[in-house]
């Protein structure tokens, strides 16, 4: 099985479209919720895109690039994704909590669909190379090198962001209600994610040359 140049191009349009949809595009449209509306969209185009990728045969491109490599590019791409889209709809939690405030459990609930697809996607990408060798020392080590970028920046970003709400005049904090707070934390974690897949990422691409 190939992909074709135009099946490309339209996978590619359509996920440009949905991105568009779920970060800047307008909230409503014909009655339709956008945000749902371009994450159905990402999803969908993402799921076609990997599956089209399991039935191809395996090439020599494939012998170079490491699954793990293949992950990773697929775990950076799916975070920046998600920390772009909770980034231009962070002022939703800056009020009410999750039971009066429906646009942020709609960010809420659409940020837990693209977890959710990561996780099923990961899955049909890894029987890609079922029965073959995922992981040996040097992506162990790879691994290891990459958890610490990830850890390191998870603690910048949380004593960032205590020192910035501990030394802060309190008529500059009407932003920072304990769910926005709590928000900023969870977001801690996609930001570790984010520089762990870029650390992988980087050693891959560095390693290979």
């Amino acid at each position: 099985m190939t992909i074709h140049r135009w099946t490309l191009f339209g996978l590619l349009g359509v996920a440009g479209l949905a991105f568009w949809l779920l970060v800047a595009g307008p909230s409503d449209l014909l009655g339709i919720d956008t945000g749902n509306a371009g994450m159905v969209l990402l999803v969908g185009t993402a799921w076609g895109s990997l599956y089209a990728i399991s039935q191809m045969p395996r090439g020599d491109g494939e012998q170079v690039i490491a699954p793990g490599e293949w992950k990773a590019w697929v775990g950076l791409g799916f975070m920046v994704v998600a920390i772009v889209y909770f980034l231009t709809h962070v002022q939703v939690f800056a009020y009410g909590g999750p039971a009066n405030n429906p646009d942020a459990n709609r960010v809420g609930r659409n940020l837990v669909m693209l977890l959710i697809a990561w996780t099923v996607l990961s899955g049909v990408l890894k029987s890609r190379w079922h029965g073959a060798v995922e992981e040996d020392e040097r992506d162990r080590q790879i691994e290891a090198q990459a958890s610490g970028w990830g850890y390191r920046a998870m603690t910048v970003y949380v004593i960032g962001l205590a020192l910035l709400v501990g030394f802060s005049p309190a008529d500059r904090l009407e932003w920072a209600t304990h769910f926005m707070i709590g928000n900023l934390l969870v977001l801690s974690l996609m930001v570790a994610c984010l520089f762990e897949y870029t650390a992988k990422v980087t050693y891959y691409l560095r390693d290979r040359r």
